[in-house]
């Protein structure tokens, strides 16, 4: 899944390396830095998506930097995107984190947010 979602990314124009500093992909383009956690299938995907938003906090910048952005990946499937889901808007905008969910065929759509 994050093969996936990496590949996805390169296909937009990003540069993307995986597993950097404990995070699973960090893509760069035109000057912005995308920090992305993937979760994929699990028996406990509200636990998983709260996880990797902690993750996510976590790589965050002391100081706002409009130039880094986060992304939080999920299988395509109903009890993972549900999960994903459950983040308000509002706190995803705040976060500068997008919600993206990647399908069993290695489709990527966006949930919310913005990368």
């Amino acid at each position: 899944m994050a093969r996936d979602f990496a590949g996805w990314l390169s296909s937009q124009g990003w540069t993307v390396l995986t597993e950097v500093d404990f995070v699973d992909i960090v893509a760069e383009k035109d000057g912005h830095r995308l920090y992305a956690e993937v979760k994929a299938a699990t028996t406990a995907p509200g636990l998983d998506v709260d996880t990797a938003i902690g993750q996510l906090v976590r790589r965050m910048p002391s100081e706002p930097d409009q130039s880094v952005s986060f992304a939080l990946v999920v299988r395509d499937e109903l009890r993972s995107v549900e999960a994903a889901a459950r983040a308000p808007q509002r706190i995803l905008d705040l976060l500068g984190m997008a919600l993206y969910a990647v399908g069993e065929d290695g489709s990527v759509r966006q949930l919310r947010g913005r990368a």
